[in-house]
């Protein structure tokens, strides 16, 4: 496959007063062209961190300790504030959670759309408005024009959140982040939505990085998905293979955790699966494996040693002590 992004050994630290949260420790992940990755994992697992990071936009006190960031064969981490805001938005672009934050409540939608083509594609005025009013189109916003001249307060959630994508995809980047996208709207909207992501990513061949907490998302949409605890990667591989022969307990017990409409509970269970316990906290993580506080399989070298990655079938892959090859350091 064509790699177009390349992450390895990212780790972003938090420096607070109360000490080091290891938000992101040691992450590794590649996208290929035109592919999409589901990311998936609890509240404070890293993975909107992860995505920040690969844009070199962590707030502080967070900073990049190491790693790289491999895309178009150039380091990001190497490269200047003004060439990485060349590349930000234009290469590589973000549709955030909350498009009534993203999006500037001074500035009308067509002056953002307007103002991303003039200073990456130095069009004029006109061709920009022109490109910027047949993107609005594009993704499905009833009469472009009027909108093109209208803030972001007097857009809905779903319109503001279309506005997004085409804020995103303007410049027909080659990677797209994707961060809880659809969290604010209903289900009706959300599929919407979706649809036009999905059509005009297909279009420009952009490869979609889809973080979320609907697995039913992933499953449905994504090629590949990754699974975050604690700031690392602890399962990947492809959608089929996980869902139906996840290694990891922690993996396991997300997927068991989900309500399936039509499946009977036996009447001895007298409530949903869960998890037990609570995520560790990032400024004081375990030694050995994050998640063996919560885990029933724990076994004694869980608790002294990080595991290793562990080859399962193909790309499929899991850093757990429960498989042999992990302890062979395969």
């Amino acid at each position: 496959m064509d790699t177009v992004l390349s992450v390895e050994n990212l780790k972003t630290y938090f420096y607070t007063r109360e000490g080091v949260a290891k938000a992101v420790n040691g992450v590794d992940l590649h996208l290929d062209r035109g592919e999409i990755l589901g990311v998936v994992g609890e509240s404070g697992c890293g993975k909107s961190v992860t995505a920040f990071s690969i844009l070199r936009l962590v707030p502080r006190p967070g900073r990049i300790v190491s790693g790289e960031i491999v895309l178009d064969d150039r380091d990001l981490l190497r490269l200047s504030p003004a060439e990485m805001r060349r590349i930000r938005g234009d290469r590589i672009s973000m549709i955030f959670q909350e498009p009534m934050i993203s999006l500037n409540p001074a500035f009308t939608i067509g002056d953002q759309l307007v103002e991303a083509l003039r200073i990456h594609r130095n069009m004029n005025k006109t061709e920009a408005r022109d490109h910027a009013v047949d993107m609005l189109r594009k993704v499905e916003i009833p009469s472009p024009e009027r909108r093109f001249n209208e803030y972001p307060h007097q857009l809905s959630g779903g319109m503001s959140q279309r506005a997004m994508i085409a804020e995103s995809l303007l410049l027909n980047p080659q990677v797209l982040i994707a961060d809880e996208p659809t969290t604010a709207l209903d289900v009706t909207i959300q599929a919407q939505v979706l649809d036009v992501m999905y059509r005009l990513t297909r279009d420009i061949g952009t490869a979609i990085m889809l973080i979320t907490h609907n697995l039913g998302l992933v499953a449905e949409s994504a090629r590949r998905v990754m699974v975050m605890y604690a700031g690392r990667v602890i399962e990947e591989g492809p959608v089929k293979s996980i869902f139906e022969n996840a290694k990891h307990p922690y993996t396991r017990g997300l997927l068991h955790s989900i309500p399936l409409p039509g499946r009977r509970r036996r009447q001895t269970d007298s409530r949903l699966f869960e998890i037990k316990g609570i995520v560790p906290s990032l400024f004081d993580l375990p030694p050995g494996c994050a998640f063996y506080p919560r885990c029933s399989e724990c076994q004694d070298i869980c608790r002294h040693e990080a595991p290793l990655r562990c080859e399962i079938d193909g790309q499929h892959q899991v850093f757990c002590w429960l498989y042999e090859p992990c302890r062979k350091g395969s």
